[in-house]
């Protein structure tokens, strides 16, 4: 589209792309908004107004006008199971967003009958019941009438797991199979299993079941994995630090991320954790993997960042607040050993810790090492999660050089944390403020998508209102964000975890062209729009990879998802609604509309006599005596 006042010349060095008639959030404090930007060579050429931006347009500049809306740095999720994620996208069925059971178990139904046999029907993750106007979870016999022939899984949070009788047979539970370690096959009075799995309180037995469903051939993996990327591109991700985790093996499951980054594929930044797999072969992972690769080792689009979110399983705490706190048994000798390892060749790491008592026992580990000079040593190290770290654990955190990601488990969670803790440990849960104060780095994710939502505005949305999905709000007053914090824990944070902060979570001079224009303004919208907001305009890197609305077409298409029944060709991934915000809007804008319906009827009437010009509006249509 021509723009206005803009003509070509002939600049020394011409910018590829120039984004003008925007508001610009930079995160920068040097100069904090701007209306243009300039790009070059995927990085930022220029920042200000029309006047810094114009001399730079050439024959070959694509200038996008903003039309005024709000542009940010492009997002950055801290814990995102990113790559596990995009191996399975195209599987499953997702509740996220989906306002009522009824219309979940519709989009069940459908998919059900368009699913081929020897295929899962999969519910994985990015929902809760508390979201639902129903305020509960499918029944088994909801399941078993929605599909009664093609299995269905469907996983809430780190819970509980709800099978129908075709999946039962699926996955091979019967009257003998015999409850796992952690985990409850629950039965009915005779004995047979009735296709509710809970987790008590280890989610193994729940992502055990799932892996026993089909999983797609190399070119779908690829192809799940590009349709995913672009999913979250759509709500202006433009970088996601890969936390790992179970049942994804380096490098077998790393094989397709690695493979588009090499063809220039990727349309995420991803920095990645090496995570041990085997209960009591954590070491040898650990000493094979420190021997052949480093931390930093890849480029700005697939680095590796360094070990965890484990490092030994037995100091794994789990998350799931519908359970007591795990008792954990003795795990220090392990764990000191690979923690040494690693902070010996330079290795930086995540830990996942859910509990206080966990974070404790930690710490007494890397005080044991800092007397060695190990700690801080400039390698960079986290706890994520840290739900209910204590004042005198963040102390001691800040002390050996620590940082901490959050993420918003208490959106889907809340009400089950409530209930176990109670609300006075929900309003700090995590102590977001108590952090800050402390000068600690926090960046902020999703954990998603086995329980939480990829949809990263529904966190952000947390991080200021501190409300769950149930709309209960659980965080104090000083334990919530203003919107410019917490749009820094989600640019800025992740960078500064990765060391990328000095090219990355900043629209300024020489950083990534990584940037989001917004469908509406996060500074300035009701707090409820919040998690309705999208990207209508994702650039990473100079490159458009998103483009909606009045943008349409400015990004490349990708190739039809397959295969041709999955989930997503008929549903799509997040299940956008209407901001509520707008419901005043649109009344008032129907009002408007009424009124001008109106007047045209007047004009109407008068120009062929059933109205006098000027006069009273009553219809002078016989058809009205």
């Amino acid at each position: 589209m021509p723009v206005a006042g803009l003509r070509p010349g002939t600049p020394d060095q011409p910018a590829d792309l120039i984004i003008r008639n925007a508001r610009v959030h930079t995160n920068d404090p040097g100069r904090p908004q701007a209306t243009a930007l300039a790009v070059r060579d995927g990085l930022i050429q220029a920042v200000g107004d029309d006047a810094d931006v114009v001399p730079l347009v050439g024959p070959r500049t694509r200038v996008i006008d903003a039309l005024g809306r709000r542009a940010v740095p492009g997002l950055n999720d801290a814990h995102l199971h990113v790559i596990r994620g995009g191996l399975n996208y195209v599987m499953e069925l997702r509740w996220d967003g989906v306002p009522t059971l009824r219309q979940a178990l519709a989009m069940l139904k459908v998919q059900a009958e368009r699913t081929p046999p020897g295929q899962w029907v999969r519910v994985v993750g990015g929902w809760s019941a508390d979201q639902f106007a129903e305020r509960r979870l499918p029944t088994l016999d909801e399941l078993n009438a929605a599909a009664p022939d093609t299995p269905v899984f469907v996983l809430h949070l780190y819970q509980s797991a709800l099978l129908n009788r075709a999946a039962l047979r699926a996955a091979g539970f019967a009257r003998d199979t015999q409850d796992p370690l952690g985990g409850q096959i629950v039965r009915s009075h005779d004995g047979e299993p009735t296709g509710l799995l809970i987790a008590a309180p280890g989610a193994l037995l729940l992502y055990s079941t799932l892996a026993k469903a089909p999983v797609l051939d190399e070119a779908d993996k690829a192809a799940s994995t590009r349709h995913f990327l672009r999913e979250l591109n759509r709500f202006g991700l433009t970088s996601a630090i890969d936390a790992a985790g179970g049942f994804q093996s380096f490098p077998e499951n790393y094989g397709t991320v690695m493979d588009l980054a090499r063809q220039g594929e990727l349309t995420l930044r991803i920095a990645y954790h090496l995570f041990p797999q085997t209960a009591g072969q954590e070491l040898d992972d650990l000493n094979r993997w420190v021997s052949t690769v480093r931390p930093g080792d890849g480029d700005a689009w697939l680095r590796l960042n360094g070990a965890g979110e484990n490092l030994t399983w037995a100091a794994a705490d789990f998350e799931n607040f519908a359970e007591p706190r795990p008792q954990l048994s003795a795990y220090e000798g392990e764990f000191e050993k690979a923690v040494r390892l690693l902070m010996e060749h330079g290795w930086g790491f995540r830990l996942h810790a859910t509990y206080d008592e966990t974070i404790r026992r930690d710490l007494a580990v890397f005080e044991k090492l800092a007397a060695e000079g190990l700690f801080p040593h400039g390698n960079r190290w986290l706890f994520d999660h840290a739900e209910t770290v204590s004042p005198d654990s963040l102390d001691r955190i800040t002390a050996l050089g620590g940082a901490v990601s959050v993420q918003n488990r208490l959106s889907f969670q809340g009400e089950a944390f409530v209930s176990r803790y109670g609300a006075p440990a929900a309003a700090e849960a995590p102590p977001l403020r108590a952090m800050l104060n402390r000068g600690l780095t926090v960046a902020a994710g999703t954990d998603a998508t086995r329980v939480s939502s990829y949809n990263p505005w529904v966190a952000l949305h947390w991080l200021v209102s501190g409300r769950a999905v149930s709309g209960r709000r659980l965080a104090a007053d000083h334990n919530r964000l203003g919107r410019a914090e917490a749009l820094e824990f989600y640019t800025l944070g992740g960078a500064r975890l990765t060391g990328e902060d000095d090219v990355k979570g900043r629209l300024t001079v020489g950083s990534y062209a990584d940037v989001a224009v917004l469908s509406a303004d996060f500074f300035s919208v009701p707090e409820a729009d919040i998690p309705h907001i999208e990207s209508v305009l994702t650039v990473v890197g100079g490159r458009i990879v998103h483009a909606a609305q009045e943008h349409q077409g400015l990004a490349p298409d990708l190739p039809a998802v397959t295969p041709s029944w999955s989930p997503v060709t008929r549903f799509g991934g997040y299940h956008a609604t209407p901001p509520p915000g707008l419901g005043g809007v649109r009344q008032a804008e129907g009002v408007l509309d009424a009124v001008a319906a109106s007047e045209e009827q007047r004009a109407w009437r008068t120009t062929r006599g059933l109205a006098v010009p000027g006069g009273p509006s009553t219809p002078l249509d016989p058809c009205f005596f």
